[in-house]
């Protein structure tokens, strides 16, 4: 069975990574696109295009719906996919809140058909080395985790300046140090948050966002999200017995080599290299197994909630109490 995968927006993502990637795969193909830009629909050589989103949905071609639209119309793109009985594949964060989440996820049920958050990272062979190495208590009992990601400074007018779109550091590259930090703890909730929010000036979305992350009296997180320009990623997950370390990138390596470092007790640190590879490829083809009722592992709707419960978190802590979401804030407030 091949997948027929429509595509809801051309973006640069959907360019660059995913639309090869559904084209590189075996029994894939990408068969529309559906976007305001006909050049940039074209530009993924999908075999029929489409001005209206609910055109494609309508297409009874389509398996598979990817969703690569601005963060703040993923829930009601979601929706409308899962009601014409489309798989959807979402880029991330796949919800804006966990409440958003937890009602894509029961439609998703309804419908009987695959939902799953595009975190394209978490397929990479080394992120579930990772995971399986911190599942297994590696490093012992965690006692700190030190997450970063400061990411690229989008230009004025793009929409992660936005927060009416959905855009800000938090939600666009904070959901990866976030899920980097909770899969070291059994993607449990924290029971303490402090955060401080600086914006743009001018604007309303977070530039950066500082938080700590209390996991009882024992454990703490500590994690920055930025879009900043700076391109610097880390995750150090220390424990009693060891130290885990994804170096630059940790989150981000796409298909070039990476590594993993791994220092027991009094050991000498070892390196664990990982050759190059294509996680948005790997991503698509678990996708497609899953979509024709095969065994394959994908990112766990649960694990999804966990992150957009702990962003919900932060955001509490870090907003003004007389703020809500959308509005300017001038930044940096903390509160506990």
């Amino acid at each position: 069975m091949t997948i027929r995968w429509g595509f809801l927006g051309a973006g640069s993502i959907a360019r660059s990574s995913v639309g090869p990637a559904v084209r590189s795969a075996p029994g894939h193909t990408l068969h529309a696109v559906a976007a305001r830009d006909e050049r940039r629909a074209a530009a993924l050589r999908p075999a029929r295009i489409y001005r209206r989103y609910e055109q494609l949905l309508e297409d009874p071609e389509v398996d598979a719906v990817y969703v690569c639209l601005h963060n703040r119309a993923h829930r009601v793109r979601v929706g409308a996919a899962l009601r014409h009985g489309k798989h959807v594949l979402c880029e991330k964060p796949l919800g804006l809140t966990a409440d958003e989440v937890a009602a894509m996820t029961a439609e998703a049920t309804a419908a009987r058909r695959l939902l799953v958050e595009a975190a394209w990272n978490r397929w990479h062979p080394r992120t579930r080395a990772a995971e399986t190495l911190l599942t297994a208590g590696a490093v012992g009992r965690v006692e700190q985790v030190v997450t970063r990601f400061h990411g690229a400074s989008p230009a004025p007018g793009n929409y992660r300046r936005e927060a009416a779109l959905g855009g800000g550091a938090l939600w666009d590259v904070g959901c990866y140090a976030v899920a980097g930090a909770l899969s070291a703890l059994s993607w449990q909730q924290p029971t303490n948050v402090t955060a401080t929010m600086t914006c743009w000036d001018g604007g309303d979305a977070d530039l950066a966002t500082r938080a700590r992350l209390d996991f009882g009296a024992t454990t703490v997180v500590h994690l920055v999200a930025a879009l900043d320009g700076r391109d610097e990623q880390f995750l150090e997950v220390r424990g009693d017995a060891g130290v885990l370390r994804l170096l630059r990138p940790a989150f981000t390596a796409g298909t070039a080599p990476a590594t993993l470092q791994l220092t027991l007790g009094g050991a000498a640190p070892r390196v664990i290299e990982y050759p190059a590879t294509d996680p948005y490829r790997l991503m698509v083809e678990a996708f497609g197994a899953a979509a024709r009722g095969e065994n394959a592992w994908l990112v766990p709707l649960a694990e999804s909630s966990a992150v957009a419960t702990t962003i919900d978190a932060v955001r509490a802590a870090g907003l003004a109490p007389d703020q809500a979401p959308g509005r300017r804030h001038p930044g940096p407030v903390a509160h506990s």
